[in-house]
């Protein structure tokens, strides 16, 4: 017989443990939102693998990611944040309540953030499983080229990034060798790109080639590549080995429920929005310019304070805005704004002279204009009007007392 799921309510459901999972969290507990964080491998996700980390501010030693993770981790637990390591099975975002499964459990949620990142395309060749990361292959040379100052390093690949990253390899490196699986002098990367590496006398072109398989005793020292065209095995001996081939965003589990790109990865706005309303995207699972441990923090920010936003603005639109006790009138203005703040005495006129019959709401948007769009309205001042908790009237212009109690029939 199935065992019957447990059910758990909250706030916040955060899905994936990587720093942009970790720091919404870290947010969303401290506004002392009810919040969970679900992670099906390794809390601090790819950033646990980088040995030195030198351009996360705040710490000059380069620790490891590891080393930064768990700090964040730590302070989320001191925030009241809980920790699943499980793998989430389904979820169904598209309504009001949220819902996360996993194989026991069914979260609940008001938010759910979605952090669950990415994993780099790997070649798929011979014994590469035992490389990855910190033994030899790497995929981010942003983070990992300090580390291999003076050494000769392997870049698989030809795009963009590849081509961009081995160059910045060379400030650091002695050498970069640099498969590439087309003929000589033809590559995937913009064509500035392209002149700038071949005049680079820090890189060497290895053209036609793939890699047919990794060496090295504990650690990487050879990356055996093979020509396509005559079959012939190439050693290279190296230090270490980058392979930029592409990046895989892991948002299979929301295909058919948010709006992906043509690449797998989810577009949001610069509050971390979705196309649905209490979901947000972090980190390199969003389609975003860098991925690096610093910006995704800054999406876990934005994200945790969007949250705290969205579950009060949620609550207040449907306890105060749309309340069914009594007529209502809602004064939606900027409080930078001086015509915004000269109706606000209008307002006050109103609410005395009407002695408690209306429900008078002043909602400020400088900070937030969530409530605004709940109420489809994107003009400032407005006035709104409300019976039985529907909207009767949205005045936009010519807002004057007179027209304001006539639209709420006083």
């Amino acid at each position: 017989m199935a065992r019957e799921k447990k059910v758990e309510n909250y706030d916040v459901v955060v899905i994936g443990g990587g720093p942009a999972g970790l720091t919404a969290a870290i947010y969303a507990g401290r506004a002392r939102l009810k919040t969970i964080l679900v992670e099906k491998a390794l809390v601090g996700g790819l950033a646990t693998y980088t040995n030195e980390i030198e351009n996360y501010p705040g710490f000059p030693d380069s620790p490891k990611g590891e080393s930064i993770t768990n700090l964040m981790k730590k302070q989320a637990e001191k925030m009241g944040v809980k920790f699943k390591l499980t793998a989430v099975k389904s979820v169904d975002l598209k309504k009001e309540e949220k819902i996360v499964e996993t194989f026991r459990n069914i979260y609940k949620a008001k938010v759910v953030i979605i952090a669950t990142g990415g994993r780099p395309r790997v070649t798929g060749a011979e014994n590469e499983e035992n490389y990855l990361f910190d033994k030899g292959i790497s995929f981010c040379a942003t983070c990992d080229a300090a580390a291999n100052t003076d050494k000769h390093v392997v870049v698989i690949g030809s795009g963009d990034a590849a081509i961009e990253e081995g160059m910045f390899l060379t400030k650091f490196a002695k050498k970069v060798t640099v498969s590439v699986m087309h003929d000589e002098g033809i590559m995937d990367c913009n064509e500035i790109a392209k002149e700038a590496a071949l005049k680079n006398e820090k890189m060497e072109f290895v053209w036609n080639t793939v890699v047919h398989s990794f060496e090295g005793d504990g650690h990487l020292d050879k990356v055996v590549l093979k020509d396509v065209k005559t079959n012939e095995l190439i050693p290279v001996e190296c230090d270490n080995c980058f392979e930029f081939i592409g990046y895989i965003p892991n948002t299979e589990l929301f295909k058919d429920q948010i709006t992906l790109n043509n690449r797998g990865y989810i577009p949001t706005n610069d509050r971390m929005e979705t196309n649905l309303s209490g979901v947000y995207a972090v980190g390199d699972v969003r389609d975003k310019w860098l991925k690096q441990v610093a910006t995704a923090v800054g999406d876990g920010a934005i994200a945790g304070f969007a949250a705290e936003k969205y579950i009060a603005e949620e609550e207040a639109f449907k306890d105060q805005i749309m309340q069914c006790e009594k007529p209502g009138l809602i004064y939606l203005y900027n409080a930078i704004d001086e015509a915004s703040r000269e109706l606000l005495a209008v307002i006050e006129r109103i609410e005395e002279e009407t002695k408690g019959q209306i429900a008078v709401s002043r909602v400020d948007v400088y900070k937030s204009k969530g409530i605004a769009e709940r109420l489809s309205v994107d003009t400032f001042p407005s006035v709104v009007t409300t019976d039985n908790g529907k909207i009767s009237n949205i005045i936009k212009e010519n807002l004057t007392e007179k027209v304001i109690k006539e639209s709420l029939n006083i």
